[in-house]
């Protein structure tokens, strides 16, 4: 890699000091890894890949691309309930990459490993002539048999929503260049909300014990919800007047009607959905309070199948773009 270190230079000067918290990972000098887990508590895993021009654009600031890389693994975790504490990462680097890039890069994951509580243990890095492409599998652990899944959901269920819809969907139409009658604030919001997400770390365990059911919001809500609701064995109903944006994505919408379509399909939100019983509602509004992130209940779980879609009036609508397909849209992001 012009420019650059060698693989081995690589992992001593960037990556070694982000495992320094973690003796299993032994400074990264080995090729593997060791893990203990508190007893009563099972590892949850999960992993996530990005590729420059489809998950990212190839030019985004290189800290806040290995940051996002972390974020998205952790929502994941957090929508199970689990408490985070290592990651992983397998890194294709392009042929030719600088050496100022890569100092970003592990900056970047240095800051989000110490934000987080988390350590570096382990991965592999590769010169590729193809596009940057990233992988991090992140470990986390729950109480034993405790995980929130999507099949735990039950019919009255109520649906609740964390945080705020759609922002990073337009933020990406934003960096596109798209949204120009938008106010040059919320414009630069929505676009920051596209590129550092805000993963629920918090919240997710806290919700063990009083949700049914939670997975996060990647690939747009109606899409996700629908996989909760088919593990279920269930339909899942939303109410559109209940659905909690921000003021720049409600302006949005507000300017073109049409963007509706984008923040129920849109996908990048990395929210936690979550189904718990009615029974449930004042202990999770206390939740919001302690937590600081906003709980919205949107909808409901019913018999059926499918995911409908309310309007102001009460009638299903027609939801034009229900989610992101990982393989039919591919290159169709950035």
């Amino acid at each position: 890699m012009s420019g650059a270190p060698d693989e081995f230079d690589l992992i001593a000067q960037l990556f070694a000091p982000l495992s320094a918290s973690y003796p299993g990972a032994f400074n990264l000098t080995d090729d593997a890894a060791l893990m203990d887990v508190p007893p009563g508590r099972q590892v949850v895993l999960t992993m996530d890949a990005m590729v420059a021009g489809v998950h990212f654009f190839a030019d985004d600031p290189a800290d806040l691309i290995a940051r996002k890389l972390v974020r998205v693994n952790l929502s994941d975790l957090a929508a199970k309930g689990a408490v985070p504490f290592a990651v992983m990462l397998a890194a294709a680097f392009p042929q030719g990459i600088e050496a100022e890039w890569l100092r970003a890069f592990a900056d970047g994951l240095g800051q989000d490993v110490a934000e987080f509580s988390i350590a570096l243990i382990g991965g592999d890095t590769v010169s590729t002539p193809g596009p940057l492409t990233l992988s991090l599998t992140a470990f986390g652990h729950v109480p034993t048999g405790r995980a929130l899944l999507r099949s735990g959901a039950r019919a009255g269920d109520l649906i609740w929503l964390s945080g705020s819809l759609g922002d990073s969907a337009l933020g990406l139409r934003a960096r596109q260049g798209q949204l120009t009658d938008l106010n040059p604030l919320h414009r630069d919001f929505l676009i920051h909300r596209y590129l550092l997400p805000q993963p629920r770390v918090a919240l997710g365990p806290a919700l063990i014990g009083v949700a049914s059911a939670g997975m996060d919001i990647s690939d747009g809500l109606v899409q996700d919800l629908g996989h909760l609701a088919r593990q279920s064995g269930l339909a899942a109903e939303i109410r559109l007047a209940d659905l909690p944006l921000s003021v720049a994505a409600r302006t949005a919408t507000e300017n073109n009607n049409s963007w509706l379509a984008c923040i129920l399909g849109g996908g990048d939100d990395y929210e936690i959905a979550f189904t718990a019983d009615p029974a449930q509602t004042q202990r999770i509004r206390q939740l919001a309070d302690d937590s600081g992130v906003a709980l919205s209940a949107i909808g409901q779980m019913t018999a059926g199948q499918g995911v409908a879609v309310m309007d102001r009036q009460g009638k299903a609508m027609e939801v034009a773009q229900r989610g992101w397909r990982h393989f039919s849209n591919a290159g169709e992001q950035p």
